[in-house]
């Protein structure tokens, strides 16, 4: 039950090589999640990926395997708010964790799930650790204002394996790309998706749209779902799959620039305490991010469209 036949068709260079279906990727990618693929293979896969690069039917084959596979979150308190965090930070505190406790302060269920992919990054589990909040070890429900954090290789230990092929031959595969556009819980949730570069940006979208998803898109910080501190991004919003823009980008940074802390671990979790507890601000494209989340899940709880 090898890949061969699919390696032949998108591994013949930028020029030569072929999309696959959608079918034909939720096959593909459901024998490297069950770990039906020799080591040659998955190397074979991420490098033909890597130079072709996958399309949105493609993703949207990969994530449809991906949620047949799932230990799904259970949640209460209507649809949570999904971040994935898997880049980490290295030049900027990694702030995901501020919007999450930003966003339970006001009721929300947040669901975090991610594992570290650079070991020379700051991530979000340590900061978390220093806050309190520990890794879950099983999908029991989370409540109303609570935030959890999940393992990758909790909910899906096929996808563990493949984000950490790029130990191994040292480049990003499909899967690198799929945890920023996935819904690991049960029924509906408002993912806050996050890309780097413009092309990204438009490949989200189309996957988004294709998929029918609820999710908020945005330029992150350093990879990450929160929106950079120093300056304001575009954001846009997508009701099964229906895309709307909520917030255009301000050119340049911002007048006032918030002063913020080193980016190792502790000074970054006393940073998020004071914000927290109202000792320090919080920065204004962040207060704008969880105002905008906060819009878009009204409306997905009500069934709404965005105003």
């Amino acid at each position: 039950m090898g890949i061969s036949q699919y390696i032949r068709e998108i591994g013949r260079g930028r020029d030569g090589s072929r999309d696959l279906t959608q079918d034909q990727a939720c096959d593909l990618w459901g024998r490297l999640l069950d770990g039906h693929v020799s080591d040659l293979e998955i190397g074979a896969f991420c490098v033909a990926m890597r130079i072709k690069g996958e399309t949105p039917a493609e993703m949207s084959g990969f994530l449809q395997a991906t949620r047949e596979r799932l230990a799904l979150i259970d949640h209460a308190g209507g649809p949570p708010v999904v971040l994935p965090s898997y880049n980490g930070s290295r030049k900027l505190p990694v702030l995901t964790p501020l919007l999450g406790m930003l966003l339970a302060a006001r009721g929300v269920p947040v669901v975090m799930h991610g594992t570290p992919t650079d070991s020379v990054r700051v991530h979000t589990p340590e900061v978390l650790a220093l806050l309190g909040v520990a890794a879950r070890g099983d999908t029991r429900s989370v409540a109303a204002g609570e935030l959890a954090w999940f393992p990758t290789g909790l909910l899906c230990p096929g996808l563990q394996r493949l984000l950490e092929v790029r130990q191994v031959v040292g480049l990003r595969n499909p899967a690198h790309s799929l945890v920023k556009r996935l819904n690991p819980c049960r029924g509906r949730a408002l993912v806050i998706g996050s890309y780097t570069h413009p092309e990204y940006a438009v490949s989200m979208a189309a996957t988004f749209e294709r998929t029918g998803a609820d999710a908020l898109l945005l330029r992150g910080t350093e990879g990450e779902p929160v929106a950079d501190p120093r300056r304001q991004p575009q954001m846009e919003a997508f009701l099964g799959g229906k895309r709307r823009l909520l917030q255009a980008a301000l050119p340049g940074s911002l007048v006032s620039i918030p002063e913020l802390p080193p980016p190792d671990a502790p000074s970054t979790a006393r940073y998020t305490r004071a914000v927290l507890d109202g000792q320090s601000p919080v920065p204004a494209p962040l207060a704008m991010q969880v105002a905008q989340i906060l819009q878009v899940r009204q409306a997905l709880l009500g069934g709404s469209s965005i105003t």
